[in-house]
């Protein structure tokens, strides 16, 4: 994925967290963008952006908890998810609108 393209897909996951949830606070931690209700919370965070070489990540905090009907989640740890966005891939906005949202009252 080209340095362009990873630019367009966070700037687009950016702005879909944002919108669906406009209280959200932005956080850059662990090399990545991370999403909180709660800032001065170290460890409040329930989703975050990162970049790797071919691939944009969007991680949910307690992604094992969330309803995933659309079976977009991966991971098998104990508590997180992840959605990978691969070069060309179209972005389902409903379903990580939907995501976004139940991530967010994890953290409220």
């Amino acid at each position: 994925m080209k340095d362009h393209e990873q630019t367009e897909v966070v700037d687009k996951l950016s702005s879909l967290i944002l919108k669906a949830v406009p209280k959200a606070q932005v956080v850059e931690k662990y090399g990545g963008t991370l999403y909180t209700l709660k800032p001065e919370e170290k460890e409040n965070q329930f989703c975050g952006i990162f970049q790797f070489k071919n691939r944009v990540q969007l991680a949910f905090s307690q992604g094992a908890l969330l309803k995933d009907p659309k079976n977009l989640l991966e991971g098998s740890g104990k508590h997180r998810r992840h959605i990978n966005i691969q070069e060309g891939q179209e972005i389902n906005e409903a379903a990580l609108d939907r995501l976004v949202k139940e991530a967010a009252n994890f953290s409220t």
